[in-house]
């Protein structure tokens, strides 16, 4: 059964008509839709680097603030999404700059939870340019607790990790967040 079969299935199973004008095409449109928002899974990080880093003399921090990113929970597979701050210590490598994107949208087009999500962009960031640390802030709102559930459409979670110098030095990672805070552009 393909996965537009599914999507039929749900339908039907709601009680709605599969013939109705509105819906005939719907299961094609969603398996489309889905395989999209879950393309992550069909992606690797080598092949999304495509050797975009760079050797670098740059020992200060590099910050890459409001990456928006799309992802769907994987507890009710309801999307939630938000935005990344990024800062990493260059240790004689830098990333190109839409690498950063790139990696987030690998892992946040997955079924994910946010925890997860915010530890496995560290350690990209980490395997990949040999930082001597990295931090990653993500704050986001969840349609699962938006729409189902306790439904507090205001709430946002945030969710953080720490390696390197950012976690062992308070003054780097204090750097990192006050640099990081809304300031207009």
């Amino acid at each position: 059964m393909d996965l537009s079969q599914h999507y039929q299935a749900l339908i039907e199973g709601i009680g709605e008509d599969i013939t109705r004008e509105g819906l005939q095409k719907t299961p094609e449109r969603a398996a489309k839709a889905f395989q999209t928002l879950t393309r992550g899974y069909h992606q690797s990080l080598d092949d999304i680097l495509n050797g975009a880093i760079f050797e670098s003399d740059n020992r200060d921090m590099v910050i890459v603030r409001n990456v928006e990113f799309y992802s769907l929970c994987e507890h009710h597979l309801l999307p939630f999404f938000g935005t990344v701050q990024i800062g990493y210590i260059p240790n004689g490598k830098v990333i190109g700059l839409s690498k950063v994107a790139r990696i987030i949208d690998c892992f946040a087009r997955r079924l994910q939870i946010q925890e997860n999500l915010t530890v496995q962009i560290a350690n990209a960031l980490e395997k990949y340019t040999n930082a001597v640390g990295v931090a990653v802030v993500i704050d986001a709102k969840h349609l699962c607790m938006i729409m189902r559930g306790v439904e507090r459409a205001q709430s946002v979670m945030t969710t953080s990790c720490m390696t390197g110098v950012f976690r062992d030095v308070s003054v780097t990672r204090n750097e990192f967040l006050n640099l990081t805070q809304q300031r207009a552009i």
